[in-house]
């Protein structure tokens, strides 16, 4: 995932999401070009805009670039976590035909981060 700022992206998927810092470039600082994070089987790399321009000659563009689908234990618990740390909430906890529980926030660079809470078995 290519961001402008590794890391409060990092700080973002750590703090509000559970994923686990597995490893950064460089190791040591507070200035990581590189973060790889962890969540249960899922991992997530973050690296800084720089980063395609340098090595492939791409920038990256304004706007989403990805969404990430996460399931949560509790939607609305997670986005009220997600308010109080004055998360942008983009569409609140709604339950959808299918069964799911979902709501939609942004992260730091304003990609879209859906949180779903699996259907509940009758």
């Amino acid at each position: 995932m290519y961001t402008r700022d590794v890391q409060a992206s990092a700080a973002f998927y750590e703090q509000l999401l559970g994923f686990a810092r597995q490893y950064q470039f460089p190791p040591d600082g507070d200035d990581p070009g590189y973060v790889s994070l962890r969540r249960d089987e899922s991992d997530l790399g973050i690296v800084h805009e720089s980063s395609p321009r340098e090595l492939i000659g791409v920038s990256m563009g304004d706007g989403p670039r990805f969404e990430l689908f996460v399931y949560v234990d509790d939607v609305d618990e997670s986005v009220q976590r997600m308010r109080d740390a004055s998360v942008t909430i983009l569409r609140e906890p709604e339950d959808m035909p299918w069964g799911e529980r979902v709501a939609f926030v942004a992260d730091p660079d304003g990609n879209p981060v859906t949180l779903a809470e699996a259907a509940q078995s009758s």
